[in-house]
């Protein structure tokens, strides 16, 4: 028993060493943000907002900044991510659990292989031109895996009856679907947009190999970090997006666990 307690009065510590490392480097983005030196070094003497008006005022930065949100995937990856969590849950699928590890598999193969898989199968193959599009198809890739785990949980967790009830009472398919199956996932998949939003708006590796010309925001800090004059207004961008997803994670999360209680 005491060597019980002794455990559990190690894991806090342990908890708050993980945290720390694990976040502490982030959190001193936002903080270098506001310092007056272009080097990040510690004291920070002077505190400024320049950076921020230096980063509004870049227009390169601005335009892949839009070429980013223009790409993310959340609409089609949600749409696809929808469709499979539907059919996996209502119907019968020979060979389910395949199919459903078939998805996934961009989940666990290295950006960099699958990029240069892309990257071949794109140029090599359909012989087409590396745009925003490519980089786009390549988004929604590797985020329908993340819809379709967010929205099969929420298809999983209400009634069916709900959707046999709506059938008995003379609705259409599309109609039990307008009416009833999509206003009880709608947590789901507006978790999902979310989601997918984030996956795609900071995927780095298979915007490089796709992009071609027209970079994407992760694409385009990368380039700058050689040059020390830009490195503040990288950071002060990066802080914003920082708080950015943090507030569109928290808030997926909030609807995840909304889920239940609006089933209940």
């Amino acid at each position: 028993m005491m060597r019980q307690g002794k455990i559990r009065g190690l894991v806090p510590v342990i908890l708050g060493i993980y945290i720390f490392i694990l976040y502490g480097p982030v959190l001193l983005l936002p903080l270098f943000s506001f310092n007056d030196n272009i080097y990040m070094t510690f004291p920070i003497r002077d505190l400024t907002l320049k950076w921020y008006g230096q980063m509004i005022e870049e227009k390169a930065m601005i335009t892949a900044l839009w070429a980013s949100v223009k790409v993310t995937a959340a609409i089609a990856s949600t749409i696809f991510g929808f469709m499979s969590a539907k059919a996996m849950v209502t119907y019968k699928i020979v060979g389910k659990g395949y199919v459903l590890a078939l998805i996934m598999v961009p989940l666990v193969v290295p950006s960099i292989i699958l990029g240069a898989s892309l990257l071949s199968f794109f140029r090599q193959f359909l012989d087409v031109e590396l745009t925003l599009w490519t980089v786009a198809l390549a988004y929604t890739l590797i985020s329908t895996p993340f819809s379709l785990l967010v929205i099969m949980a929420r298809l999983e967790g209400f009634d069916r009856s709900l959707e046999e009830a709506s059938a008995d009472l003379g609705m259409s398919a599309w109609q039990t679907f307008r009416r009833v199956t999509l206003p009880l996932a709608m947590p789901g998949v507006l978790a999902s947009l979310l989601l997918s939003f984030m996956v795609s708006f900071d995927e780095f590796m298979l915007a490089f190999f796709l992009s071609s010309n027209q970079a994407t925001l992760p694409v385009y800090m990368y380039g700058l970090l050689r040059f020390p004059d830009f490195l503040p207004a990288i950071l002060a961008l990066g802080s914003c997006i920082l708080v950015v997803s943090v507030a569109l994670i928290s808030t997926a999360e909030w609807l995840r666990r909304g889920q239940d209680k609006t089933l209940h």
